[in-house]
């Protein structure tokens, strides 16, 4: 599991050029949301801090891999990204961490056209917690697989407990 940056890019509150960190491009991947103004950049975990790259409408977070986990469409291109953002109410992530460490994660990692599926971690920004998947189609998140993971008895148990909540449909940028 490997932990990374994210820059996350609001081109409706910036006007200037996103500039990666020195030493990023290697294994640098841009997703451009596929509704709205923003822009996610995931760098390598082992690049130094991008000090440099701040300014209005960008921010960096240090992500943390919680679970990574290849879905039965390994291999195969994954032009779509889906990226789930949220914090919970105190008292609660211990609930949310099991629900996704045991159903949910492991239940939209094994849908068809699911490449992978991971979680996130970032212990010193908001939202604190990501769920990312690369897609082989922005189809799969309406498809009947995948809404059944997401209507079980413990999805219904956990999300009341979500804050800050945003869902965003990226493509390969």
């Amino acid at each position: 599991m490997e932990d990374l940056w994210l820059l996350k890019h609001d081109a409706s509150a910036s006007s200037g050029e996103i500039r990666a960190p020195v030493g990023a491009a290697a294994g640098m991947q841009s997703w451009r949301a596929m509704e709205g103004l923003w822009t996610y950049i995931y760098v390598p975990g082992d690049v130094a801090f991008p000090e440099n790259a701040t300014g209005p409408g960008v921010s960096w977070h240090r992500l943390q891999c919680l679970q990574a986990l290849d879905g039965p469409s390994i291999g195969q291109p994954a032009p779509f990204h889906y990226v789930v953002e949220t914090d919970v109410l105190a008292g609660h992530d211990d609930d949310l961490n099991a629900w996704y460490e045991q159903e949910h994660l492991p239940g939209l990692a094994s849908v068809p056209g699911t490449v992978r599926a991971a979680r996130y971690l970032d212990p010193a920004g908001f939202p604190r917690y990501y769920a990312c998947y690369d897609l082989a189609s922005p189809d799969i998140v309406g498809s009947p697989a995948w809404l059944a993971v997401r209507g079980t008895a413990w999805s219904a148990r956990v999300r009341p407990a979500f804050r800050n909540t945003r869902r965003t449909l990226f493509r390969r940028g």
